[in-house]
């Protein structure tokens, strides 16, 4: 009889549990929270359909609802929660919301960074050989 074996078992590894990979990318950003009446201006550190990560020193309480806009071709508007927080280093925010022609500009957005990223980095290992 074939026991198959468990996922992880006896793995100390963390799982990665999004959905949407997230690549490296600085995208200005603008954070609004039911508690401040002033916006607050950062940049992504990476960045997918599902969420980013945000660096600030001062970096909001996990479960803090926010309202972002991103700058990319156009102003996308998000519906956002904080998911993590790294005291002096920043906050992992997880999409919650967002309208559909959004989504799209924000997909079409990552399309095509991702794919400049990979050409960048074919032509960096074509010019070191």
């Amino acid at each position: 009889m074939y026991i198959a074996p468990q996922a992880n078992m006896g793995s100390t590894a963390p799982q990665n549990r999004r959905a949407h990979a997230r690549i490296k990318v600085s995208v200005p950003v603008e954070i609004k929270t039911d508690a401040s009446a002033s916006p607050i201006r950062a940049a992504t550190a990476d960045l997918s359909l599902g969420g980013c990560y945000i660096e600030t020193i001062f970096p909001l309480p996990i479960g803090t609802n926010l309202h972002l806009q991103l700058s990319i071709e156009t102003t996308v508007v998000i519906a956002s929660i904080v998911a993590t927080c790294d005291p002096q280093v920043g906050n992992g925010i997880k999409f919650i919301r967002m309208l559909p022609e959004d989504r799209e500009v924000l997909k079409a957005f990552l399309d095509a960074t991702r794919q400049a990223q990979d050409i960048g980095s074919r032509g960096a290992k074509a010019s070191a050989s």
